[in-house]
């Protein structure tokens, strides 16, 4: 399947249960990376519109670039009352933008299904001559809870894909490329509260986890069930995260 379809069936709960970023992280875009009033960002691969609604809070005009259309819909369906928002179809090789029209160009847990080179081509076209970019992540932290860890172990069991896709996502060579060499990375703590309602929708809006009529759907669903019961506290289950910002300002060649 590719990239842009992946997440075509998991709108709803991606939606419904993804994560958000911490206050801490958009004020960092504010004092580093130029996120102001005044700033047009451009928020490629903006899926259902998270971190584009928190960009829209500075006061900036927010431009979401997203390939899916039922993502994309899904955006326009939360954000499309606010004027300084905008919704494109388009990708990160290709966004349709006029060029050196950008201040800010961000890419919320989205960078490893960029075409690295394609997407700095379009990133230096499209970046005013003092434009920055940031790449944030939500990752699960190091240092791994009891839930976590039994989280991971039913991944790893049921989810084929989980081990591949996960291990491609915050990439530092890969950004540094993408930067053309200098990078800085700021790390904030994150974390959900989830019901197990809210559990299974976070596992289910992830691109690798089995769909229903796959056969390890079901086996999933009930280790899933089965870890919930066991790591709940009154009804819920605290899933943490690092929130990782990469940023700087793209580099032209021989700079």
């Amino acid at each position: 399947m590719r990239p842009t379809e992946r997440f075509s069936s998991r709108v709803e709960d991606y939606v419904r249960s993804r994560p958000s970023y911490p206050r801490a992280a958009i004020d960092l875009l504010a004092t580093r990376c130029a996120l102001s009033p005044a700033a047009v960002v451009a928020d490629i691969g903006s899926g259902t519109g998270i971190l584009t609604e928190l960009l829209l809070e500075s006061g900036a005009r927010v431009i979401g670039v997203e390939p899916n259309d039922a993502m994309r819909a899904a955006a326009e369906a939360r954000l499309g009352a606010q004027a300084r928002f905008r919704s494109v179809n388009g990708t990160a090789e290709a966004t349709t933008l006029p060029p050196a029209s950008i201040d800010l160009l961000v890419a919320g847990q989205a960078f490893h299904w960029f075409d690295v080179d394609k997407a700095r081509r379009e990133a230096l076209r499209l970046l005013r001559s003092a434009g920055f970019a940031a790449l944030l992540w939500n990752e699960r932290p190091p240092e791994a809870t009891a839930f976590l860890a039994d989280y991971e172990a039913l991944l790893l069991r049921h989810a084929a894909e989980y081990g591949e896709i996960t291990a491609s996502r915050a990439d530092e060579a890969r950004m540094r490329a993408f930067f053309g060499g200098a990078m800085e990375l700021a790390t904030f703590p994150n974390r959900q509260t989830l019901d197990f309602e809210g559990l299974k929708g976070r596992l289910m809006s992830s691109s690798y986890a089995p769909e229903p009529g796959h056969p390890q759907h079901e086996p999933m669903m009930a280790g899933l069930r089965e870890l919930f019961g066991r790591h709940q506290h009154r009804g819920q289950v605290v899933f943490p995260y690092r929130t990782l910002v990469y940023f700087g300002q793209p580099q032209l060649p021989g700079r």
